[in-house]
């Protein structure tokens, strides 16, 4: 059984994590991340060209060799008729959440965002007093409350503030370490999206069964795990493996 235990470890956990590594080196070009590129990928029309209500999250690898295992994940808000979308990021310089202080659908600092969730009109109009009320009320945002392992994290504030709106129905990457960081204080609970349970202990080890989630086993940040909705693979370093 031991020996089970220790392939599936290498199989699941060790192995793609290397994979992973050796994927950013083939792509790593040295470029300092202070001048990497940080413009707009397009995922977003001007806002003054989309008069509905939008919500969006939006995740990416971080920043230089921290990106072989983890994404940084932040929010974009509109609501309706307004001349401007607004950014929520939460970072670890200075106060930690950050406003508008990058393009909405921007590269981070060279990574090209994936989209998590999307919703428009009355849909998003509905949650976007919550999602505002979940951000001014997050518990970790005093300066030095951020973390960048086990969390809170960029990842552990999206996860809160998406807990508040369970009907997103929908789940971080696998790469998004912190987001299994227990932000209300509790190591049993529901899943963000409410269609499951969680354990998490500190953040540090945990495990993860939902219908929207899926069933995610999390080590030190790294999580292996199974897409139930779309059948696929979760692996730690490398994401979601599947169609």
């Amino acid at each position: 059984m031991l020996r089970i235990l220790l392939l599936a470890f290498v199989l699941l956990y060790l192995a793609p994590i290397a994979i992973s590594a050796a994927l950013y080196l083939l792509r790593c070009r040295g470029t300092d991340w202070w001048s990497a590129d940080r413009s707009s990928v397009g995922l977003l029309r001007p806002a003054i060209q989309h008069q509905d209500a939008v919500v969006r999250v939006f995740s990416a690898r971080t920043v230089s060799w921290r990106g072989i295992l983890a994404s940084h994940s932040w929010i974009v808000v509109k609501e309706a008729g307004a001349p401007a979308y607004q950014r929520f990021d939460y970072t670890a310089w200075g106060l930690p959440i950050w406003v508008d202080r990058f393009v909405p659908d921007g590269r981070w600092f060279g990574a090209e965002p994936e989209l998590v969730f999307a919703a428009d009109g009355a849909e998003a109009e509905n949650m976007i007093p919550r999602i505002r009320a979940a951000i001014k009320d997050y518990r970790y945002a005093r300066l030095g409350d951020y973390r960048l392992f086990p969390g809170p994290n960029s990842n552990t504030f999206v996860a809160a503030v998406m807990s508040s709106v369970p009907e997103m129905r929908a789940s971080l990457p696998a790469t998004a370490i912190g987001k299994d960081f227990p932000f209300d204080g509790r190591w049993f609970g529901l899943t963000p999206s409410a269609t499951g349970i969680r354990l998490s202990l500190g953040g540090y080890i945990g495990v993860t069964l939902g219908w929207v989630e899926g069933l995610e086993v999390n080590i030190l940040g790294g999580v292996a795990g199974l897409d139930l909705r779309r059948l696929a693979l979760k692996l730690p370093g490398l994401g979601r493996l599947g169609f």
